[in-house]
């Protein structure tokens, strides 16, 4: 059963291969199918993500340009806001501002101001304090007198005197702020000394390096006092400017400014970034400027523009990934989220999944049919072998009645042969029981044949032999006459005889009951071919066999269809023959096919010396 088998296990084992093969190939072009449309979505995003940074960047940097005006203007005047500022230079941080008054309970500003106010009214003046003193109760007299050109002069050798001998911080202030108490006289304060609170003095009276003016000086001076002197010294100057009605609301903002914090600057920054999402910074040699920026909003409008532009749908988003602190504008993280996206993700990978379990589907079916393949197959031979063992059987079974019948027949036929009362009754018994002893040992040969069981037993016999046993055997068994013509000569086959007799014998049969011609006429011919073997030409002049026929006659239990008469038969004959010279490594073909008769080529190789 195997060896039977075999064949078929082999094929299919190579068409489920070639199979595999190119299911393999098709799930790595789905494979590839997916990955480039992941590819596409993937770019598209990116393309946007850079198109969104460097958006981004473009407005940081338009939004530097345009504060970088009042940022440079809040580093030189203490009294210009500088929330959302910073600034950095040589590692000190001048915005946002950070000086805060020293801790301490001391009044040291406080005491020097009490001390000359003191000396002013009482006397006698400290020795440091006797000129500055004496040139302001020289002004003080000048301005009692109304003269505007003397007090003028007075007022600028006072504050010429005050440039040109500086005194330290927590002095300077209460002395500044004592002048100007001294010698407000409301609207009629000379410019000069109103200048002292708010404007500044001109350049030539020290108005660059002192004398700014006492709110931009206690600004300036705070990280050197203590916060008694500090609020001591801003509650005076704030009175006095709302007395001298100067503008002093820059002044109390920028107080309550104070304590913003300072900005720490991560050394890893060495390129435009962000800072904790709330600073722009732009680091430089020695110079870092920076913008507070409100990112929520700057993402909101970004989103708006690619809204705008058609670039995201209605439901996208610009937003931030999360990463660390500093997020340099070369790759900030920006993410652009759309809906559609992570659908058009899942409908890739559906699709994927999809055709991966038709992939697999295809491999199981396969499989599944391979199966059932071998099955019916081993269920077929399975089945011949069953109808061969049976009609071998009762091929055996029939052979023992039917040699009785022959030999009953025939001694009745010697007998009463020449009795006119028996007639030709044990003639026609011994034909039908020759009849059935020829079928029998058809079907017998065939089963053998077919199975492999037959040993041929080849030999050299004279291919007239093999005619002359043909007449013999066609006179007993066919009830017409037959001419039976040779032109064989001398030609010799290597074979086995009882074969050639088995098939002579088939095809002589067929040529007599497949004819309505009397007498029916056979004819063999040989034709020795040097190197090549034998062909022996079996002709006879029976009904023909139409040619889209040609082959199948050849086939197990095929019979032809006739006009004429039933003719009965197995189906076996032409099989038979087709195997006796597959056996004989020949071949058996029908040369040719009319009305008026049949020509069989038979093939035999050359014969063995």
């Amino acid at each position: 059963m195997l060896r039977r088998l075999l064949p078929t296990l082999m094929a299919l084992g190579c068409g489920l291969l070639a199979l595999g093969w190119g299911l393999v190939t098709l799930q790595r072009i789905f494979t590839q199918e997916r990955e480039d449309a992941r590819a596409q979505v993937r770019s598209r995003r990116e393309a946007l993500e850079l198109l969104a940074s460097e958006a981004l960047r473009t407005t940081l940097d338009q939004r530097m340009k345009q504060h970088l005006p009042a940022l440079n203007a809040a580093m030189g005047d203490p009294l210009l806001p500088a929330e959302g500022f910073y600034l950095r230079f040589r590692g000190h941080q001048f915005l946002p501002r950070v000086d805060w008054p020293r801790d301490g309970g001391a009044a040291p500003a406080r005491a020097t101001y009490e001390e000359l106010a003191q000396a002013l009214a009482q006397g006698p003046i400290p020795p440091p304090w006797q000129e500055r003193l004496t040139r302001l109760r020289a002004v003080e007299a000048a301005l009692d007198t109304g003269s505007d050109a003397r007090t003028g002069a007075a007022v600028e050798a006072l504050l010429r005197y005050h440039a040109d001998h500086p005194l330290k911080t927590d002095e300077e202030l209460p002395f500044t702020l004592l002048v100007v108490e001294r010698l407000r006289r409301g609207e009629d304060t000379p410019p000069l000394i109103r200048a002292l609170v708010g404007e500044g003095l001109p350049e030539e009276l020290g108005g660059m390096t002192r004398g700014a003016g006492l709110q931009r000086d206690l600004l300036r001076a705070r990280p050197r006092l203590t916060r008694a002197d500090f609020d001591f010294l801003q509650a005076r100057i704030v009175a006095l400017s709302q007395e001298l009605e100067e503008p002093s609301d820059a002044f109390q903002a920028r107080v309550q400014e104070a304590g913003a914090g300072a900005l720490v600057l991560p050394e890893s920054v060495q390129e435009p970034s962000l800072l904790g999402e709330q600073w722009y910074v732009e680091p430089g040699t020695e110079l870092v400027r920076g913008l507070a920026v409100d990112l929520g909003a700057l993402l909101a409008d970004l989103t708006k523009d690619l809204r705008a532009r058609d670039l995201i749908t209605k439901d996208g988003v610009v937003r931030l990934r999360p990463t660390g602190v500093v997020r340099p504008l070369s790759s900030p993280g920006l993410e652009v989220a759309m809906p559609g996206w992570a659908a058009a993700e899942a409908d890739i990978e559906a699709r994927y999944g999809l055709k991966t379990l038709l992939v697999a589907v295809c491999g199981a079916l396969a499989s599944a049919i391979a199966a059932l393949a071998v099955v019916a197959q081993q269920r077929k031979y399975r089945f011949v072998e069953l109808k061969s063992d049976f009609v071998s059987t009762v091929s055996h079974e029939l052979r023992t009645p039917l040699a009785s019948i022959r030999l009953l027949g025939e001694t009745l036929e010697r007998r009463l042969g020449h009795s006119p009362e028996s007639g030709d009754y044990p003639t026609r018994i011994v034909r039908a029981a020759e009849g059935l002893h020829f079928l029998v040992e058809n079907i017998l040969s065939f089963n053998r044949i077919d199975k492999g069981r037959w040993a041929l037993r080849p030999a050299r016999f004279r291919l007239e032999e093999a005619v002359g046993t043909l007449r013999d055997d066609l006179l007993d068994a066919v009830q017409v006459p037959v001419e039976l013509r040779s032109e064989v000569d001398d030609v010799e086959l290597d074979a086995d005889a009882s074969l050639v007799r088995m098939l002579f014998a088939n095809l002589g049969r067929n040529a007599c009951l497949y004819n309505q011609r009397s007498p029916v006429v056979l004819t063999v011919r040989a034709y020795p071919q040097p190197g090549f073997g034998v062909t022996v030409l079996f002709s006879d002049n029976g009904l023909g066999i139409p040619q889209e026929e040609w082959e199948r006659v050849f086939d197990d239990f095929y019979r032809l269809t006739t006009t004429g008469p039933e003719v009965h038969g197995s189906g076996l004959g032409l099989a038979l023959c087709r195997r006796i010279m597959g056996l004989h490594q020949g071949s058996i073909q029908i040369a040719s096919s009319s009305p008026e008769g049949t020509t069989f080529a038979l093939t035999f190789p050359e014969t063995r010396r």
